[in-house]
């Protein structure tokens, strides 16, 4: 018996610190093991005993690339904690901050993460020199999500400007107004990104998933909805900890979370798209159809055009609410006089899919319990799943191909260990 081991010590184009450890006993796949080995961050441990107004600047921090989405997910669900409700220009300015975040993340995940990958150069420095306008592009698209964070949130990294109950200061209708043109322009560049995306060559195999995401009786879902999914399951929030449970495995410092009774299920734009199409703008669905990409994507390679398709879709979402907005006559909602605490629950989507906060809060007010359950967690196992079919498929490969195929496999899901990896250990074992 000859037993092998490789060793990748650096893993760029993704967020956070793992290992993949693939183990094979000849021709069979023994063993498939995302190892995430970021030490724990007790987000939810250190929220208890703080007050419930903390919540959406403490869970900001996980995140760097998407706290707008942990600010959103904690505000709406201390809300319903308190039984409160926004107004509704505060509801159409946190789903602009949403779009600004989704045009940066995604951008960023395309250009400079992702595409590198199906264009043969190692990273986004390589691929600058090589297709320079394609970089300045995505540069300037994710600009102008990061512009639309500043505006509304008072910065691009961990926004300063939510609370719950909206917002401490609205932006005026002039300052809005100012960023207009920029959005005008990112729509032609969010359509050239998607034909970009869809020109990439893109290997075999699709995988048969169970999607799982939000769904808005109206509108592409971002912050609201409930959740549905492909096998024709539909839950209300509240009952997600019903559906779905946390489990611990061994190799990992991060939770999987499954569907109860076990399986794996994905989150993300692959989820939202399938489960969504009909809620795209029609801009967005031509393009969608003009470059041919199905109604269901199952090849997750495949991945990155839908994430430029929700680019589209959140740069023209942007100038629809910015052309309707008025704003509101406070910024913000106070909580009800007499409130004594309560339990709430919320789901968002972040860029990379669902995203739940659940809290306890007690009648003075701080935070006895809070459950955060992040799309990487979601999509933990899926990945798992994603490689082993990967390395069934190609045994044939010499260990530094099969490396480079599994680290790809990995990054298609744009994982956030963080919250999903700066660099992946690969061990392969094979017997």
């Amino acid at each position: 018996m000859t037993e092998r081991t490789i060793a990748v010590d650096y893993l760029a184009r993704v967020e956070g610190e793992g290992a993949l450890k693939v183990r094979l006993d000849g021709a069979r796949v023994d063993a498939v093991e995302l190892r995430i080995f970021e030490p724990p961050r007790f987000f939810e441990a250190f929220l208890r005993g703080r007050s419930y107004a903390e919540a959406p600047d403490v869970t900001a921090r996980i995140c760097g690339i998407c706290p707008v989405a942990y600010q959103m997910s904690s505000c709406h669900a201390m809300e319903r904690a308190i039984g409160l409700c926004v107004d509704n220009g505060v509801r159409a300015l946190r789903r602009l901050l949403y779009c600004g975040e989704w045009i940066e993340s995604h951008t960023l995940h395309i250009y400079l993460l992702h595409a590198p990958d199906f264009l043969g150069v190692p990273d986004a420095v390589h691929l600058a020199r090589e297709q320079p306008e394609a970089v300045r592009r995505g540069l300037a698209l994710k600009q102008v999500g990061n512009r639309l964070m500043t505006l509304l949130g008072g910065r691009e990294i961990h926004p300063v400007n939510v609370r719950i109950g909206g917002f401490y200061r609205c932006p005026s209708r002039s300052e809005l107004a100012a960023v207009r043109p920029e959005i005008v322009r990112a729509i032609d560049l969010a359509e050239e990104t998607v034909r970009f995306a869809a020109s990439l060559p893109f290997p075999p195999g699709e995988e048969d998933y169970e999607f799982v995401s939000l769904r808005h009786p109206e509108e592409y879902p971002m912050n609201e909805g409930e959740v549905v999914s492909s096998a024709g399951m539909r839950w209300p929030v509240d009952d997600f900890e019903s559906a779905f449970e946390e489990v611990q495995v061994p190799h990992s410092n991060a939770l999987h979370s499954v569907r109860r009774g076990g399986g794996s299920y994905l989150v993300g734009p692959l989820a939202r798209y399938a489960l969504n199409r009909d809620r795209l703008t029609p801009r967005a669905r031509r393009l969608a159809d003009e470059v041919g990409l199905e109604p269901v994507v199952r090849n997750p390679a495949r991945a990155i055009v839908v994430r430029a398709i929700e680019v589209l879709l959140a740069c023209e979402e942007a100038l629809r609410l910015i052309d309707a907005y008025r704003e509101p006559p406070a910024p913000f909602v106070a909580p009800p006089p007499g409130w004594r605490g309560g339990v709430g629950a919320a789901i968002t989507e972040a860029p990379r899919g669902m995203l739940y906060h659940r809290y306890r809060v007690g009648p003075s007010g701080l935070i006895e319990e809070a459950k955060i359950v992040a799309p990487t967690s979601q999509n933990q196992k899926r990945i798992e799943d994603d490689v082993r079919h990967l390395v069934e498929r190609s045994l044939a490969l010499d260990d530094a191909h099969l490396t480079a195929a599994c680290e790809r496999a990995i990054r298609h899901h744009d994982p956030c260990i963080s919250c999903a990896t700066h660099f992946l250990r690969l061990d392969v074992e094979r017997r």
